[in-house]
């Protein structure tokens, strides 16, 4: 026997040769080790271990860390095309309607580890920041805002996304309890009043002379 025959039977390397399965793999990678550690920190050599391939292997799929990056956090949903419908209806209840529904989506296991890879790298890296700005502007509240014909849009949609990106945060990264516990009812109806603000209420903003 050859030594390349028994390394091909025995597996000594034990690293994943390319199949249909090796991409899914290192992107579930790629999603764990970006949402536990952020852009930054995770390694292509760490991604590689954790799927159990060679590194080069993450490459010759990828080409490059960013490049693995956007595609282990090509988010399941597109706001934009699914806001309008969750604001239908009662325009009393559209605050808690949108924090349900973000809490539904971050609560689900097959999403969480793509929305934690977004915003703990967002943190550290411009790339993943002008991700997460896109998905609260031209792809998310504020163009479905403009689509559906709300006054000020532009300043709506920042305080939406200020408030769900840091429910995110305090929920979901940091788990500040008892915040991290509660169900999805209790966040809507602790936070969807301040939502609800912002898509329907007032919204005086001071000109630079009113300003103190």
């Amino acid at each position: 026997m050859t030594s390349g025959e028994g390394e091909a039977k025995g597996g000594r390397t034990g690293r994943r040769p390319g199949d249909a399965g090796t991409r899914e793999a290192i992107l579930d990678a790629a999603r764990e080790a970006f949402g536990r550690r952020g852009y930054t920190s995770a390694s292509l050599r760490a991604v590689a271990a954790a799927a159990g391939v060679d590194p080069s292997l993450v490459l010759h799929y990828f080409g490059s860390k960013q490049a693995l990056f956007v595609a282990a956090v090509d988010l399941p949903i597109r706001p934009r095309e699914v806001l309008p419908g969750v604001l239908a209806g009662d325009p009393a209840g559209a605050g808690a309607r949108v924090v349900r529904f973000f809490v539904g989506i971050w609560d689900a296991a097959a999403n969480r580890g793509a929305f934690l890879a977004l915003i703990r790298s967002a943190v550290s890296d411009e790339p993943a920041a002008r991700m997460l700005h896109d998905l609260l502007t031209a792809d998310g509240p504020e163009a479905a805002l403009r689509d559906l014909g709300f006054p000020d849009p532009e300043l709506r949609a920042a305080l939406v996304g200020s408030q769900l990106v840091g429910l995110a945060f305090a929920r979901y990264v940091i788990r500040l309890e008892p915040l991290a516990s509660a169900d999805a009812d209790a966040v809507a109806t602790l936070i969807g009043p301040t939502v609800q603000r912002y898509l329907h209420g007032d919204l005086p903003v001071p000109t630079p002379e009113e300003r103190p």
